[in-house]
């Protein structure tokens, strides 16, 4: 499975952004997707997974309420779609697949995108 993630930018503090990240292969709807983010300086930190149908969704209490993910499998996609942003969600943000069950933690998760930066001004 091959990742591309798009979306990233430049915004401004309360602003929104709508990462994609696109699967190749037939097997995108095998896989739950998750999404993580990195800031410089910090380690690799979860933000969102949705499971294989999108039925169930799960959050980091830091994006809770401003974050959702999606996906739409006849796409191969999974977004993440992201409102009231905050200089602190300053960022590269990766995608990630892995096989259920719905999991957290990065070292779970099987394939990788490249990452896209998103940078949120104060």
């Amino acid at each position: 499975v091959q990742l591309v993630e798009s979306g990233g930018g430049l915004v401004q503090a309360g602003g929104s952004l709508r990462l994609s990240c696109t699967a190749s292969g037939r097997t995108f709807s095998s896989y739950n997707m998750g999404w993580f983010r990195q800031a410089p300086g910090k380690e690799r930190e979860f933000v969102a997974a949705i499971s294989l149908s999108g039925g169930i969704t799960t959050y980091a209490d830091s994006v809770k309420g401003r974050f959702t993910i999606s996906r739409d499998n006849a796409k191969n996609t999974v977004y993440l779609q992201m409102n009231s942003l905050k200089p602190e969600d300053t960022a590269v943000y990766y995608c990630a697949a892995a096989r259920p069950p719905l999991v957290r933690h990065a070292h779970e998760y099987d394939y990788w995108g490249q990452g896209t930066l998103v940078t949120v001004s104060s």
